[in-house]
């Protein structure tokens, strides 16, 4: 087992095939381990060099309500009036931090994603 740093994308690439290689090692094995530390150190290449930003909160919420097969009828009794509920897909009112936390409890949404700025049109 020879592990080295992941230091560019051609260590990368390299990286990438050998852990399909051994992809199914029994854990416990030596090659088991290898796949374990090979598995860490390409996560973390990938978070410092393909970062995945936040999604804007209203897509977010758009997408979950799709998930759920929920209407803006029924978005509307969490958060307020129907019109509000259009004001707010369609980013013409921002989100209060009442709605923002009953949202965050009723489509399972982290508040985290919910909190950012997004642009008013």
């Amino acid at each position: 087992m020879e592990i080295k740093p992941i230091n560019n994308e051609a260590d990368h690439e390299n990286s990438l095939i050998r852990l399909a290689s051994i992809f199914e090692a029994k854990k416990g094995t030596q090659e088991g381990d290898e796949l374990e530390i090979l598995s860490i150190l390409i996560d973390k290449y990938e978070e410092e060099h393909f970062p995945i930003g936040m999604p804007d909160p209203i897509e977010a919420i758009k997408f979950r309500m799709e998930q759920m097969g929920m209407k803006q009828k029924e978005l509307a009794e969490v958060v307020g009036l129907k019109s509000r509920v259009s004001e707010i897909l369609n980013k013409k009112r921002r989100l209060t931090l009442e709605m923002i936390r009953k949202i965050s409890v009723q489509l399972h949404i982290p508040t985290d994603i919910l909190v950012q700025e997004y642009a008013i049109s």
